[in-house]
């Protein structure tokens, strides 16, 4: 595959790897997405805003050059910004790979950070150098302020040009509380949202902190996705529900919409609105409740985001599938190509059965892996 380096949300080449629910994988351009979706369809999105999440600044202790990428808080409450997981990299920029980047100067709780108009405390160190608990000593009013006035989206060496915050929001952001963005959305437009109206294909949306990508370290990496909280609105849950019982596809458009209804549906016995923390790792052992296709970036193998497709496709398809976007020179990273992958049991057994009769099947199908990161800033084992 080939990085997408231009921040263009819907360039006129680009294309979608589809994998139907036999297997069959054929490539389309991204333009006729809607000839992959049928009337009655359910498409959910995420209308999570991306926030300036990359703050330089100095540590106060040593005087060194820092970049902090917040990653984590416990809710979406605009008010609740005075603490955050965050990511310390040293001096440097995303012109270096995320990789090479310099550890920070040695952190330890009590340290100041001063980044630009706010003043952040370590609170804890999480385990890794790199990884710590801030809270900020400003006002929820003076760090929203000064995310807009100092920060900068969190951005990778495989794109060139410093991206602005309009860039890296989608065509249906509202609540800015992602720290990257939900970029699977990046394929959606207004013209595309009145096709789907016109072809009786329902659409509706939730709220969820979509979280990093990359850390540029392998054992960060494998904590990832931290926990991101999410809010389903009613309209959206009742919608689910409604085409859950009448054996209608919902089709999620990206991973971190799989996660929260998937997460809301396993906990509640079916998706029900209101606010949560999705804390699991989807995969290849994951039993899907509610989401039959996804619509996804490309990614590459060994990421959680690639674990996650594994839910719906096997590793023989998922190969196949790798092949087809390397011979294609499919675009990866968030401006890149696409994949709609169905779901082998998209259009039977789960499908015909009421949602909340899932309470009462055993099988644990959400796994969270022991020694992951929990969204209060302990380490936690299975939730399931």
């Amino acid at each position: 595959m080939i990085a997408a380096d231009r921040p263009v949300q819907r360039p006129a080449d680009s294309k979608v790897l589809h994998v139907d629910a036999a297997g069959r994988i054929r490539t389309v351009p991204r333009s006729s997405l809607i000839d992959l979706l049928s009337p009655g369809d359910l498409v959910v999105a995420n209308d999570a805003a991306t926030l300036p999440a990359s703050l330089r600044g100095v540590h106060v202790e040593t005087g060194a050059e820092i970049e902090v990428r917040l990653a984590a808080r416990a809710s979406l409450a605009p008010a609740d910004v005075l603490r955050f997981h965050a990511i310390v990299f040293g001096a440097g920029d995303y012109r270096t790979r995320t990789e090479d980047r310099a550890l920070p100067p040695p952190l330890a709780p009590g340290q100041k950070l001063l980044l630009g108009s706010l003043t952040a405390v370590i609170e804890q160190l999480l385990g890794h150098p790199r990884l710590i608990s801030v809270r900020f000593e400003n006002s929820a009013a003076e760090i929203w302020a000064g995310l807009a006035r100092h920060g900068r989206p969190i951005q990778y060496t495989h794109m060139p040009q410093a991206l602005q915050l309009w860039d890296v929001w989608t065509p249906i952001a509202a609540q800015p509380v992602a720290y990257e963005p939900a970029s699977a959305g990046f394929a959606l437009d207004w013209q595309l949202l009145a096709a789907l109206a016109s072809k009786g294909i329902l659409f509706a949306t939730i709220t969820h902190a979509a979280g990093i990508s990359s850390t540029g370290d392998p054992d960060l990496d494998r904590l990832l996705p931290f926990d991101e909280p999410y809010r389903i609105p009613p309209v959206t849950a009742e919608a689910i529900q409604h085409a859950s019982r009448e054996g209608r596809r919902v089709v999620a458009i990206g991973t971190t919409v799989v996660r929260a209804l998937e997460h809301s549906a396993a906990r509640l016995g079916a998706v029900v609105a209101g606010d949560g923390v999705a804390d699991q790792r989807i995969g290849r052992q994951t039993r899907l409740r509610v989401v039959d296709a996804i619509l996804s970036g490309t990614h590459e193998a060994g990421t959680s985001h690639y674990d996650l497709l594994r839910a719906f496709a096997d590793d023989s398809t998922l190969r196949r599938a790798d092949q087809a976007l390397d011979e294609g020179g499919f675009r990866t990273h968030e401006f890149g190509d696409s994949v709609l992958i169905f779901a082998a049991n998209a259009r039977t057994g789960r499908r015909a059965r009421s949602p909340y009769t899932s309470r009462f099947l055993r099988a644990p199908d959400v796994v969270q892996e022991p020694g992951r990161l929990s969204s209060a800033g302990r380490l936690v084992g299975c939730s399931c």
